[in-house]
């Protein structure tokens, strides 16, 4: 069944053409993930297929209701069922005046789906939700039977999308599958491309070359050899006029092939970064921050009581738990190094991202805002920002013209090629695009320093993190691995009831731990670590 129809789209801010398209057709059971960089144009696809927005030129009609879970909204509680509200933890809060990111979020998902519209529009409907509010609204997405939704959660378009719009100087493109299956297809198209490209110079070189090679043996024909008589030059000269004039016709022949030849350009190459990371002067430390007992308080609320963590030199330490555990106090804690309770080797120096953009310079331009405190060269800081998807003249921009999601890469290049050698980064994906993330991604593998950050992206915390900090129950526990193998199975091993089951569990995790300390390379300072947390998790 046919729920939105919309065709010959046009719509432009001033004078730039934002969205452009001839038809889009959507079906009762049309779930599509909508993706594209950071000012393509994908809010604003929303905005004009919800009416929220007139197109400049073209039609939009729909064929039954719709809800909208927006990205900027200021919305308060309206009309919920009790049920929805304790589900999504807001059943003691109707009446508060001011609410936290997390539950502003909550609240726009909640007023969205007690009209059980048979068709969905989500704006980025993760932002500021911890992972219990991203499964709990994957569970309610799944019972939608047709959404639009604009989201950077890879994992989220994977378990939920059969097809994926893609948004890109200002068309529109529809992908049948999943993310994945997306991307898929994406690197496909890529590879298409390149063989394109190399079919494409292949023919010019081979074009150029015979155009060359007949220009000369036509110049070589204009002489008359020497020691010829009067008669046998008159009738070379006549013999090489022809043979000049169908070389001359070849040749034009050949510049004409030359000129209607398609230009293809080349695909961008991701470049590769030359960090020169001794700059920095890393310490050689195995640990860089520890704390053996942190307790702190927000008041009469306390955040961690005797936590104990350490972060180890050259790690990427995710720090997972639900919001308002302390995650983000950790990071303020250890930034605040006058804090007595964590301990930071003497060479550990903290370049700290938080999304206030206080490092940032509105009035200089990106390349003076990265260069300023950088120990690395401008080459360097070039590839970053290409690395980044900010390359050519953008760098010359200034920074106050640029949007949030990329005012936040400037942030990172800036750390990246700062004398910074450890990094603090406190949710670094939001406001960036899928392409955008991907790029960080690739950029802090590469990274030779420590990073310890927050993230709620569980696609992004598996792709950079080699191990957790998990802040739950004024506690902070250590675990080597990712998010998918915690969840999978090795969270099993960290917890604190003591059913039979879960004794069970923990003793079968004490002897696998106890049979690695005597494996030949194993790391005996962590794996005696778990062992006492473990024992103590028994007792």
């Amino acid at each position: 069944m046919l729920v939105l129809e919309a065709g010959n789209i046009k719509k432009y801010y001033r004078d730039k053409l934002i969205i452009e398209f001839d038809d889009l057709k959507i079906y009762s059971g049309d779930k599509i993930g909508i993706v594209g960089q950071n000012g393509s144009g994908k809010t604003t696809l929303l905005n004009i297929l919800s009416l929220d927005i007139e197109p400049d030129q073209g039609f939009v009609k729909h064929y039954c209701d719709i809800s909208y879970i927006r990205q900027f909204s200021d919305e308060k509680i309206k009309d919920v069922n009790p049920k929805d509200l304790k589900e999504f933890n807001l059943n003691n809060k109707t009446h508060q005046e001011v609410y936290s990111g997390g539950e502003e979020t909550r609240i726009k998902i909640v007023n969205a789906f007690k009209n059980e519209s048979l068709l969905l529009f989500a704006d980025e409907p993760t932002a500021n939700l911890d992972y219990k509010g991203i499964e709990l609204l994957k569970q309610k997405l799944s019972e939608v039977e047709t959404f639009l939704l604009v989201s950077h959660d890879r994992a989220l378009l994977d378990s939920l999308c059969n097809k994926i719009l893609e948004v890109r100087d200002s068309k529109i493109k529809i992908y049948i599958g999943n993310y994945s299956s997306y991307k898929e297809q994406k690197d496909r198209e890529l590879q298409y491309e390149m063989l394109e490209y190399n079919k494409y110079v292949s023919e010019k070189s081979k074009l150029e070359e015979a155009i060359m090679d007949r220009q000369n043996r036509s110049k070589t024909m204009r002489k008359t050899p020497k020691r010829m008589g009067n008669s046998e030059a008159r009738l070379h000269k006549m013999d090489a006029q022809q043979k000049q004039k169908k070389l001359d016709s070849s040749v034009n022949s050949l510049k004409t092939r030359l000129e209607k030849l398609e230009v293809k350009e080349r695909p961008k190459e991701i470049p590769k970064i030359k960090l020169d990371f001794s700059l920095t002067d890393p310490p050689k430390n195995k640990v860089v921050i520890s704390s053996e007992g942190l307790t702190f308080s927000y008041g009469s609320k306390k955040i961690f009581d005797s936590a104990q963590f350490k972060v180890y030199n050259g790690s990427k330490t995710a720090l997972w738990g639900e919001n308002g555990a302390g995650k983000t106090t950790l990071l303020n804690l250890i930034a605040n190094t006058t804090n007595d309770s964590v301990y930071i080797v003497p060479k550990a120096k903290l370049g700290y991202f938080r999304q206030g953009f206080e490092n940032l310079d509105y009035d200089k331009t990106v390349l003076e805002n990265v260069m300023k405190d950088s120990v690395q060269s401008q080459t360097v800081a070039r590839t970053i920002l290409a690395r980044l998807l900010i390359s050519g003249e953008d760098v010359y921009k200034r920074v106050g013209v640029l949007s949030g999601g990329e005012r936040i890469k400037v942030s990172f290049a800036k750390l990246f090629v700062s004398d910074a050698n450890v990094l603090l980064m406190d949710e670094p994906t939001n406001y960036l695009d899928m392409q955008s993330i991907e790029a960080l991604e690739d950029v802090l593998r590469e990274y030779e320093g420590t990073v310890l950050f927050v993230s709620h992206d569980r696609e992004f915390v598996n792709a950079v993190a080699d191990r957790l900090l998990i802040v739950e129950n004024r506690q902070i526990v250590e675990f080597e691995g990712t998010p998918k193998e915690y969840f999978d199975g090795g969270k099993k091993s960290i917890i604190s009831n003591n059913s039979e089951a879960e004794r069970i569990a923990l003793q079968m995790r004490i002897a696998e731990v106890v049979a690695r300390l005597s494996e030949p390379g194993a790391d005996k300072e962590r794996l005696e670590e778990e062992y006492r947390y473990l024992i103590r998790q028994l007792k």
